[in-house]
């Protein structure tokens, strides 16, 4: 079996687009999402992109969650996403349904040049763990116990990596519509082996598209995370930030 992996769109419906053509030529036998679909500039028109989709499996994300949350009038989680409440307005009840749907792990048995593959959002345990390339041994040990897979692959914190901690490799697929570091949309192929990839698009294109959203959630999202997007040095403090209050929360 060959598997495209996606995570993070965060409504970035011309970001998806153009990974999918690329998908498309690949021929893979199984597309499976990450989480964090919907929650951005496009968040209606992104889920039924997605519904559309055939030979398809979606992972729950925070954002997921959290969408569907507000849109249910309940009390924010602690990650709900970005633009959650604008977001939830501009979608419908199938529509919540169907991010309502998704599961919390998805396990694959076997994956060409790969072997087993358990894929969820942040961690194996929950939705908002954050780690990083740079998280120690020790912490992954954790977030990891209890895995019986091959590899690991997880989106959330939007930065591709490609790390084996003991005998678990563990890569995150990075994110199609709100990445870190350079600007583009980023996803994994798996089969044979992994393959970390990176889709170009026209971000000009993709901003104005937003922009006719006329909401300025929507043009915020254009302006700091499409035309422009924050730099891996500040993605990274911020990550290192999140990732000390968690370990101090749970210790």
């Amino acid at each position: 079996m060959r598997v495209a992996v996606l995570s993070d769109i965060h409504g970035n419906l011309p970001a998806l687009e153009a990974v999918l053509r690329e998908v498309e030529r690949e021929h893979p036998e199984l597309i499976v999402f990450c989480g964090d679909v919907a929650s951005g500039a496009m968040p209606a028109e992104t889920i039924e992109a997605l519904r559309g989709l055939k030979t398809v499996r979606f992972v729950r994300g925070n954002a997921d969650r959290g969408l569907v949350e507000e849109f249910d009038g309940q009390e924010k989680s602690p990650m709900p996403g970005p633009f959650a409440g604008w977001c939830a307005k501009q979608i419908d009840r199938e529509q919540r349904d169907f991010l309502a749907s998704f599961e919390d792990t998805v396990a694959i048995d076997a994956v060409d040049g790969v072997g087993s593959v358990l894929f969820c959002h942040a961690s194996p345990r929950n939705d908002t763990d954050v780690f990083t390339s740079e998280t120690p041994a020790e912490r992954v040990r954790t977030l990891m116990s209890g895995v019986d897979a091959d590899l690991v692959v997880c989106g959330h914190t939007h930065m591709q990596f490609d790390r084996t901690v003991d005998r678990l490799r563990i890569v995150n697929a990075g994110s199609v519509g709100m990445p870190y570091g350079d600007p583009g949309a980023y996803w994994a192929m798996l089969g044979p082996g992994v393959n970390l990839r990176r889709t170009e698009y026209d971000r000009d294109a993709a901003a104005a598209r937003m922009r006719d959203k006329r909401s300025a959630d929507a043009d915020q999202f254009a302006a700091r995370n499409v035309l422009s997007v924050p730099s891996v040095e500040e993605a990274l403090a911020f990550m290192r930030d999140m990732e000390a209050k968690q370990v101090a929360s749970r210790a």
